[in-house]
């Protein structure tokens, strides 16, 4: 069954912008890992200061491989740190992981 994984990240005001910048800079990173389905990040439209990337999964054991892999420490490396330079400063202030499976729901057109 299909786990999904919300990381949300809290990003203080005018650095959303950034956060999304680095995301595009690895986008695809994940895309070859085992069992993984798919990859979204997703800005507030409103006045929180969380956004939320989401992942799909086939299960959590194809997750946690994920996570446990030398392809997840390398694609958190920013591209100046892949390049050998400096570790950029934080854009978030806190994360945390939420962990959900599908209960149901609806395909439009199914």
């Amino acid at each position: 069954m299909t786990v999904i994984k919300i990381n949300a990240i809290t990003v203080p005001s005018g650095s959303g912008d950034e956060l999304a910048h680095r995301f595009a800079a690895r986008a695809g990173a994940v895309d070859d890992a085992d069992g993984f389905e798919g990859f979204e990040l997703l800005r507030p439209t409103d006045d929180r200061e969380q956004w939320l990337v989401l992942t799909r999964w086939r299960d959590e054991a194809a997750f946690q491989a994920w996570v446990g892999s030398p392809g997840f420490a390398e694609g958190h490396r920013s591209a100046a740190e892949r390049a050998g330079g400096d570790t950029p400063r934080p854009v978030s202030t806190h994360s945390e992981v939420w962990s959900y499976e599908v209960a149901g729901g609806s395909t439009p057109g199914a």
